[in-house]
């Protein structure tokens, strides 16, 4: 299996109309990105749906690896909300990797609020493909 980029991730993609178009850059070893929580990301009223959060989490982790062309996919991925983040709110996402013993790699992530509060936590464990 090869994996393949067309601009239309959901999380990344500039190409994808409906999708969170979220950028990344390194900042040492972590892989960081700024999540605005718009409106139409709303699960409970005037609150994130976590699987919004969740999908910003992984692909924080999950475009580490391809940076660091480690090819691989997400096989496990486990979430801890901490605080309930809301609509208008602005995040930052770290990623890193924590362990790699191929085929299987390890990261974790954290989204913090802008008083540097952890909102949520993300671990993966991914395959290469």
């Amino acid at each position: 299996m090869r994996l393949a980029v067309d601009d239309m991730c959901f999380a990344c993609g500039r190409k994808n109309p409906i999708g969170l178009r979220l950028e990344f850059h390194f900042d040492g070893d972590d892989y960081v990105t700024a999540f605005e929580v718009r409106p139409e990301y709303q699960g409970w009223a005037g609150i994130v749906h976590g699987g919004l959060l969740a999908t910003a989490l992984d692909e924080t982790m999950a475009r580490l690896l391809w940076e660091k062309e480690i090819e691989a996919i997400t096989g496990r991925l486990e979430i801890r909300y901490r605080k309930p983040v809301k609509i208008g709110d602005r995040l930052e996402i770290r990623g890193r990797i924590t362990r790699r013993r191929s085929p299987v790699v390890e990261t974790v992530a954290e989204a913090r609020g802008t008083g540097g509060e952890v909102v949520a936590e993300a671990k993966a464990v991914s395959m290469e493909v």
